[in-house]
């Protein structure tokens, strides 16, 4: 019994000892490493730089600021036991705040950097190796500089600015807080990816623009028939570029002079907006005094290269419209996405997204009325519809499966008429000159395909009609003879 007990007190006594050795031990370091960097400091082995709140005028110094938001990004604020939370502007924005003297290291270059907080002199103190200071002071504020700026883009409010008559002033803004988003649109997802694609390399491509003596903007076309959602892909566009929204209503632009004027008040890293494009180049009591070249200037001309890191969005609603192709060459028009009517599976996104379907029993019915190649409707139609029924995706599914049949019926009822007008006149004349010439416009094309279906279908009412007749005399000849023979 006595043993146990000494045994117990001699184990106790051997971890005391050991825990005293390793206390002292990790004192013992701290001691040799505090003394190394007193050393190095007294020989000028690191060079210290400040970055005072305010400067000598009591005006807030803004390195001060951009360096605080770049340190409250760094992962070391995030790990570091002396981080302290602070409310930001915003009611749901809190930031990291560095410790009053307690240093957080950052790496640049290969080159180790420390920062410490002077909380008595609102002061910041950047720390770094005398035989580094050529190689990364410059390159590495430039850096905090260009972190900072991604970080405060992705914070900005985006703002929609509208031009106004010119007594009232040029333009006026507004908070642009449409919600659509590049997820939430309803687009073909290969054509989605590539848009995405284009614009994160534009952002990414300054450098490359400046050696090719380019002006670093990119200008892209969004056709279709109303309602196939242009207008909600252009303010995904904003959002994802994170870019002001400029939006040119050309009613309120008097000329040619007046309209470049507007460009050159907007400002880098915008989207400048002008829709229905084919009106304002075909119909003039709209656009006033607005000429072709005006309009052309306006696209790529020395004005619109006034300002950098520009984005520039037209939309029309068929590209057959515009007269002059000038409008249309490269340089002017980048990119062209085309907005069709809704598809199959351009519905199915449609469901999930406004009735949480993903699958439904009507879906096939859905698919063959698609399948069977007649007009569609526009997704903002098929999206009413479904939004007005959304408490029961039965009835939103045969709701919009009953519009496309009707509107399916009237466009045939459409077509016919048109056929039959094309059977009438010189016209029946022209139209058989333009196929057999292989040159002929889209409409003549489906008025001579209507017109054969027509001729079919006359064709086979004809023979119904002989073949009933047929077998109307041949029971009457059975009737006869069978009278014969009784």
């Amino acid at each position: 019994m006595i043993s146990n007990k000494l045994f117990l007190i001699f184990l106790y006594t051997m971890v005391v000892i050991l825990l005293l050795y390793f206390l002292s031990k990790t004192s013992f370091l701290q001691i040799i490493s505090r003394y190394l960097r007193s050393f190095e400091s007294n020989f000028h082995v690191y060079q210290f730089y400040k970055i005072p709140q305010f400067n000598e005028h009591f005006q807030e110094n803004q390195l001060y600021r951009q360096v605080s938001a770049y340190l409250g990004s760094l992962p070391a604020m995030e790990d570091s036991d002396f981080t302290n939370l602070v409310s930001g502007p915003k009611f749901n924005d809190i930031t990291l705040r560095l410790d009053a003297n307690r240093p957080i290291e950052d790496h640049f270059l290969s080159a180790r950097v420390w920062w410490s907080n002077e909380k008595s002199e609102k002061t910041l103190v950047l720390k770094l190796r005398r035989k580094d200071k050529k190689r990364i002071l410059r390159p590495y504020l430039q850096h905090i500089l260009s972190i900072v700026d991604e970080i405060e883009q992705r914070k900005k409010e985006i703002k929609l600015y509208m031009n106004l008559d010119q007594e009232n002033g040029r333009w006026r803004c507004v908070p642009f807080t449409h919600p659509a988003t590049m997820d939430t649109v309803v687009m073909n997802l290969e054509m989605k990816n590539k848009v995405k694609a284009d614009l994160e390399t534009f952002l990414k491509s300054k450098q490359y623009y400046h050696k090719l003596g380019r002006v670093w903007k990119r200008s892209y076309l969004l056709y279709g028939e109303s309602g196939t959602g242009k207008s909600s892909f252009i303010a995904a566009m904003a959002k994802f570029l994170n870019f002001d929204v400029y939006y040119i209503d050309y009613s309120k632009v008097s000329d040619d002079s007046d309209l470049s004027s507007l460009l050159l008040q907007t400002t880098s890293r915008s989207m400048i907006v002008i829709e229905d494009l084919d009106r304002l180049l075909t119909d003039k009591s709209k656009s006033k005094s607005i000429s072709l070249s005006g309009v052309l200037n306006f696209m790529d001309g020395i004005v619109s290269c006034s300002g950098e890191e520009r984005v520039m969005v037209f939309t029309m609603n068929s590209k057959d419209q515009i007269v002059d192709q000038a409008v249309m060459r490269p340089g002017r028009i980048d990119v062209h996405i085309h907005f069709p009517l809704c598809d199959f599976a351009a519905f199915k996104n449609l469901a999930s997204s406004y009735l949480g379907v993903k699958e439904h029993k009507l879906f096939p019915q859905v698919e063959e009325i698609f399948q069977s190649g007649g007009p569609s409707l526009s997704p903002a139609e098929i999206g009413e519809i479904m939004s007005s029924n959304r408490t029961s995706p039965t009835r939103a599914l045969k709701s919009v499966i009953s519009a496309m049949q009707n509107n399916n019926n009237s466009a045939n009822t459409q077509r016919l008429s048109q056929s039959r007008s094309v059977r009438t006149g010189n016209h029946q004349e022209s139209v058989d000159e333009a196929a057999e010439g292989g040159v002929f416009c889209r409409e003549s094309v489906h008025t001579v395909k209507e017109f054969g279906k027509l001729y079919g279908l006359l064709r086979m009412g004809s023979r119904r009609k002989e073949e009933i007749l047929d077998l109307g005399s041949v029971d009457k000849e059975k009737k006869e003879s069978s009278k014969h023979g009784t």
